[in-house]
């Protein structure tokens, strides 16, 4: 049984859990261990419940908390060299960072915490960042949270996945017409930014195949989206590709609270 939840999702904080009755891992570390140890106890899990922390990119939401994890919980932290050299200068992490330090190589696939990881690069004006393909007790999973275009490497990684977790960061009417400053907008959509909700559903469109089972749409923003607009728009691309209704669970991960805790192997709409 493979089970996921997210912790938070959006610009207050990311963090995600992924895991099987042998153990599991943590992807990115924006909410405080407290937080962390809370949600993990209603599931009967602990710290010791994941063995490992991968990080997707240094900003400040994915990794405010994740020099406490190094210093409380010793946990190896999984990334690319270029992003752990970034962490080895970052305020909130270079302090605890080196002991936990572990280099993912780059075009093949590594063994984290008795799963395979393998990364990709996105585009997202952060020093660099990836999603990450995992494959678990014959599940592929697959996410990419803060990605500002979609890839053709990113589309066929998750065209193999059963569980893919994408991001759908905002309504295009809402950011114009909404009060971020014109250069705030500029930034979000041009490439290096964010995914809007037609970038993931055109994304789906591209990716969508028979074996996708789950379909998690993250970070959606604050001011610029509701679960409503992300979720209608990504649930016409699958009406347009004819997927029968039940076929794949497509779910909105919320932003400042945990998820539940889904098993993939039984999820369905």
């Amino acid at each position: 049984m493979v089970r996921f939840m997210s912790l938070s999702s959006g610009s207050c904080g990311n963090c995600y859990y992924l895991g099987t009755e042998n153990g599991g891992i943590i992807i990115d570390a924006g909410v405080s261990l407290r937080q962390l140890k809370r949600v993990l106890q209603e599931y009967n899990l602990t710290t010791d419940s994941f063995s490992a922390v991968l990080v997707t990119h240094d900003h400040l939401d994915h990794i405010r908390h994740l020099g406490s994890f190094c210093k409380r919980l010793s946990k190896p932290v999984y990334t690319t060299d270029t992003i752990h050299k970034a962490l080895a200068r970052h305020t909130f992490t270079a302090p605890t960072i080196a002991p936990c330090r572990r280099i993912l190589a780059e075009g093949e696939w590594n063994e984290v915490a008795g799963m395979k990881v393998r990364y990709f690069i996105v585009p997202h004006d952060a020093t660099q960042t990836v999603g990450y393909a995992i494959e678990v007790e014959g599940h592929k999973f697959v996410i990419m949270t803060d990605i500002g275009r979609m890839t053709d490497e990113a589309v066929d990684f998750a065209r193999q996945a059963d569980t893919v977790v994408v991001e759908s960061n905002y309504d295009m009417d809402m950011l114009m017409g909404g009060p971020y400053t014109y250069e705030l907008k500029m930034r979000i959509v041009q490439g290096c930014g964010h995914l809007s909700n037609d970038e993931c559903a055109s994304a789906i469109r591209r990716f969508w195949h028979p074996g996708l089972r789950n379909i998690f749409l993250c970070h959606l923003s604050e001011n610029n989206n509701t679960h409503d607009l992300a979720y209608k728009c990504s649930a016409e691309a699958l009406a347009d590709l004819g997927v029968e209704k039940g076929t794949v669970a497509l779910r909105c991960l919320p932003r400042q609270y945990p998820s539940q805790m889904f098993n993939l192997q039984v999820l369905r709409t």
